[in-house]
């Protein structure tokens, strides 16, 4: 299981997602991201994280350790915004950590130009994305971290926020295992990934126990309220039944055709060649917002 910890001072929020999670000190003396139980995108969200995060490690690919956070909202008496305040008081008990990335960067499009990626490393991403369908991996909103492993070792790749994946589980009576979905702006397109090798390494591994392994991660209060099941359990049978087949429908949703670098561009200048169509001389001189990345985030807060 996930290890347990108790959340011991609150530090500060997170802006840059619709969630906005929290750094938080725990009584380990680590140093974690939270996802709320109370924010918008609800205990879908955690659920999601738990069993992509899981699935990625177990794959070998670079994700945050997950643990379960006990926060009292009393923690964060001195939040100034109400908005904030209202998240995190309605957040009180077990909520999701992962672990904090002292110094770690943003994986941005002006990023992606020079940092090098292996293309059956990003095959591996982009196969893990189609399998989970995990929508918010894109050149706009990468999901990606840079951070060095050990010391001086190089940066490398970290996976983060997985909120959005498993869409199927919002709509149970409509989900298709084998349904494909466009991944050609994927935030590792123009790297070629190899996604078939990735899927004759990574699909053998993907077995029914692994993801029973996987699911028993999430805990039951996630599970017990959703729509359908009678229990957690049940529940978990048939995130794993959906993922297995959907291993099983590869060939179906493989996802191979990516736009070059130079395809992306010219598909960007059309696309705000066409914002610019019928738009008064005063606003064309307003720049353009829609699409584009958001600055470089440093986590490395203050935790003086």
């Amino acid at each position: 299981m996930l290890r347990q910890v108790t959340a011991t001072r609150y530090i500060e929020p997170l802006r840059s997602g619709g969630s906005v999670p929290g750094v938080v000190e725990a009584d380990d003396l680590g140093t974690y991201v939270v996802k709320f139980t109370g924010s918008a995108q609800g205990r879908k969200a955690l659920v999601a994280e738990v069993i992509v995060g899981e699935l990625a490690r177990a794959l070998g690919l670079r994700f945050p350790e997950l643990v379960l956070v006990h926060f009292d909202p009393e923690l964060a008496a001195h939040e100034p915004h109400q908005e904030v305040r209202d998240l995190l008081d309605a957040s009180p008990g077990v909520n999701l950590g992962m672990d904090y990335l002292p110094g770690a960067k943003d994986f941005t499009p002006d990023v992606a130009k020079s940092f090098p990626v292996d293309p059956l490393e990003a095959g591996r991403i982009v196969w893990l994305d189609a399998l989970t369908v995990n929508v918010d991996r894109t050149v706009h909103s990468s999901n990606l971290m840079i951070w060095p492993t050990f010391g001086t070792a190089p940066p490398r790749l970290w996976l983060i926020d997985h909120g959005a994946a498993l869409v199927f589980h919002h709509r149970w009576d409509t989900s298709d295992p084998g349904k494909s979905y466009d991944f050609r702006h994927h935030a590792l397109g123009h790297y070629a990934p190899d996604v078939r090798a990735a899927d004759a390494e990574l699909a053998p591994k993907v077995t029914r126990e692994l993801l029973r392994t996987v699911l028993a991660e999430v805990p039951d209060d996630w599970l017990a309220e959703e729509p359908g099941f009678t229990t957690p359990d049940q529940a978990r049978g048939a995130y794993v039944d959906y993922l297995a087949a959907r291993v099983q429908a590869s060939p179906a949703w493989l996802p191979t055709d990516f736009p070059s670098r130079r395809e992306l561009a010219a598909e960007e200048a059309r696309r705000a060649a066409r914002t610019q169509e019928g738009r008064p001389d005063w606003l064309k001189r307003v720049p353009d917002l829609h699409g584009k990345p958001a600055a470089e985030q440093d986590w490395s807060v203050h935790l003086g």
